[in-house]
């Protein structure tokens, strides 16, 4: 699949969101980045992450989705798919 023309954009918007949330103005994210990776990424503030990014981009995840993703690459493409869809 190739990747939407907006990704780079989705990604700069989703660092800051990270950043904001887990506190690190250096984090930096990969698409196979997954919460193992990153401080303090427990269930709780998993939960804050998916709400921020719902507000952020003004989409809904269904509960299916948010369970089915596997690392941040495949959350970009879930946003971009979402904000294309809309």
């Amino acid at each position: 699949m190739a990747p939407h023309p907006d990704t780079k954009q989705i990604e700069v918007q989703l660092t800051g969101i990270f950043q904001r949330l887990f506190e690190d103005p250096s984090l930096a994210l990969r698409d196979d980045m997954t919460a193992a990776d990153v401080e303090n990424w427990d269930s709780l503030n998993h939960v804050y992450l998916i709400v921020e990014i719902e507000k952020a981009f003004g989409i809904k995840f269904t509960l299916a989705e948010v369970q089915s993703l596997k690392n941040v690459g495949g959350l970009v493409r879930l946003i971009a798919d979402k904000v294309h869809a809309s």
